[in-house]
């Protein structure tokens, strides 16, 4: 037959035999390892910080070196191009001067040619004389036309034909023509006479005719604008 033992075990009083002194000290030693942690942990954030900011900082002065770099190489290309307004202000002033000297230009081949086109079968043309006041400055009437008495207006030049025709009709004729050739206004006879040529007879004649603005060529006039 088993025995059951059951023992008692007391809980013996605890007894705090170190002076107070001792239990503060070691309090005191916690605080002061917990404010040193702490201190330390303060520590690593401000380094991590001033590391952030020192790469801040030289990424900045990294940026800085690259502009004034660019800068520099702007301020070299400026300097290649320094000449190139004054080019232009050269050009402008050759145009401007091209311009005054040939404004009152007039191709008179052009004119030549469309007058061959023009001219009466029946007529030819002998000589003709051209009186142009290149200076732009037309006056404000010429001479009154003697078979008219009417004053006419100046133009830019006046010009005289001499030929003849077969009949005073085709004298006319070319009168007419005259008065349709681009630049021209103002046609009118200055002479006119039958005259026998061998056995033939025929109107020797001259005539003359206004030249007005519109008998220039314009290629050296600057446009509006341009």
């Amino acid at each position: 037959m088993s025995t059951l033992t059951v023992t008692s075990v007391a809980t013996l009083p605890r007894v705090n035999l170190l002076p107070p002194e001792v239990e503060q000290h070691r309090r005191a030693r916690k605080v002061q390892v917990g404010l040193g942690a702490g201190v330390v942990a303060a520590l690593g954030v401000v380094g991590a910080m001033t590391l952030l900011a020192a790469g801040q900082v030289s990424d900045a002065q990294d940026d800085v070196a690259a502009a004034n770099a660019r800068h520099a190489t702007l301020e070299a290309k400026a300097a290649e191009y320094a000449e190139v307004p004054v080019v232009y202000a050269q050009v402008e002033a050759a145009r401007t001067q091209l311009s005054e000297a040939m404004g009152q230009e007039i191709r008179w081949s052009y004119f030549l040619n469309d007058l061959s086109l023009t001219t009466p079968s029946k007529v030819w043309l002998t000589k003709m004389t051209v009186e142009q006041n290149v200076d732009g400055a037309a006056t404000a009437a010429v001479a009154p036309v003697a078979s008219t008495g009417q004053y006419l207006d100046a133009g830019i030049g006046t010009v005289t034909f001499e030929g003849k025709g077969s009949r005073h009709n085709d004298v006319a004729a070319w009168l007419d023509s005259l008065a349709k050739a681009k630049g021209l206004t103002q046609p009118y006879f200055t002479r006119s006479e039958v005259e026998l040529i061998g056995t033939e007879k025929s109107v020797t004649f001259e005539s003359q005719a206004t030249v007005t603005e519109k008998a220039l060529s314009g290629r050296y006039t600057q446009k509006a604008g341009s």
